[in-house]
């Protein structure tokens, strides 16, 4: 007694109003899970995955589905209105197989007589490369100009980046006929199936060098000691990275070099802090000036500017100076600000006259620091003790 066949909706897992999408996510998963491939020598698992892809390829054809859903599997037995049994090699899944399996296979896929993936000796862009420069805290400010030297692949100037030796060219490769890449065939349960790979006598370029450049050893590249202007942009902080395209290494089979990533450390300063684009920085002033105010002067990254401080200003007051900080990377007409935190100075050290000062003003407060009735004796609190 023959074998009943499974629904093909059943299997896949999918309602029968599932759409192109839906069976093509369904197949995938499971095509994934039980390939023979992934389970060498499970039987249970072929058997499952020939029976997932069957009903895939039943219902991923318009035509065969419509049959499918008005005879089952009648549609494609002996006799039936689909005539003659189902056909498996007809169907082409090779974008699907393509997709799921490229490496499991190595490298490019081709199912069924197709053929996916890049050409091995197609133009290639080279590698990035990474280095540094330090700054100083107001040259990530306002931008400058700095100069590094660093090792670069320079073509060969006797072999021109060729490889071989002066006199002789790379001859075309035998085995894969200059397109870098070979083709084995093996038979499956579902016909045919290409495994496209690099050529393994030429690496994928295409080419063989019967005699190599002894200046390069056949690298078509000699390293050489370079100099390398940077422009580095206003507001650039710490950490971040400035790219000079085509200043990495060289491509392979023709391609474009790659870039220089050069990543910008900035020095501490002594005394500006920065977050972002706003700078911060402490003024000490004395007690005179916080009580009776002054005009004093602050270091900004512009210069000095004045400011007036207002009398009973209060220790750890914070102030701002609109547009002194830091341009914006990408606007540099617009600004941070710099915001300055003033502190009361105490001195440490003083004479005998300026101590009877002090204690003349603490007579003359009360006893309290803000003026106002002494709250008795026993609760003075003079001001060297703030």
């Amino acid at each position: 007694m023959a074998e009943t066949k499974r629904d093909y909706y059943e299997v896949l897992g999918v309602g029968r109003d599932a759409d192109d999408a839906a069976l093509k996510k369904a197949y995938r998963a499971l095509a994934k899970k039980y390939h023979p491939d992934a389970n060498p020598g499970d039987q249970a698992a072929a058997d499952k995955f020939k029976e997932a892809s069957e009903a895939y390829a039943v219902l991923s054809d318009p035509e065969k589905r419509r049959q499918y859903d008005q005879f089952g599997h009648a549609a494609f037995e002996q006799g039936g209105p689909g005539g003659g049994g189902f056909d498996f090699n007809s169907a082409d899944m090779s974008d699907i197989f393509g997709d799921i399996f490229g490496d499991l296979f190595g490298g490019g896929f081709g199912g069924f007589g197709g053929s996916r993936g890049r050409r091995a000796n197609a133009p290639m862009k080279g590698a990035n490369l990474r280095t540094s420069v330090r700054i100083s805290f107001e040259e990530a400010v306002f931008g400058c100009e700095k100069e590094i030297e660093m090792n670069q692949k320079e073509e060969c100037p006797h072999c021109h980046g060729t490889g071989a030796k002066e006199g002789t060219t790379p001859q075309t490769c035998p085995k894969c006929g200059g397109s870098g890449q070979v083709v084995y065939t093996q038979q499956s349960m579902f016909g045919m199936m290409r495994n496209v790979q690099p050529c393994p006598d030429c690496g994928g370029k295409g080419t063989i060098i019967k005699e190599r450049c002894p200046h390069c050893y056949g690298t078509g590249y000699n390293q050489t000691r370079k100099k390398i202007q940077i422009s580095i942009p206003a507001g650039i902080d710490d950490g971040q990275s400035i790219r000079i395209r085509g200043k990495g290494e060289p491509g392979e089979n023709g391609g474009e070099r790659g870039d220089l990533l050069v990543e910008v450390v900035v020095s501490s300063h002594p005394t500006f802090a920065r977050q972002d684009t706003d700078i911060y920085s402490t003024v000490p002033i004395s007690f005179v000036q916080a009580a009776l105010g002054d005009t004093i002067r602050i270091q900004t990254v512009d210069g000095q500017v004045e400011y007036t401080v207002k009398p009973g200003t209060q220790t750890e007051t914070r102030i701002r100076l609109k547009g002194k900080g830091v341009p914006y990377l990408r606007n540099k007409n617009m600004r941070g600000d710099h915001y300055v935190t003033l502190t009361v100075s105490v001195p440490t050290h003083m004479n005998a006259e300026q101590k009877e000062a002090l204690r003349a003003f603490d007579d003359a407060m009360n006893g309290r620091p803000t003026g106002g009735e002494s709250g008795g004796k026993g609760k003075k609190k003079k001001f060297f003790d703030f």
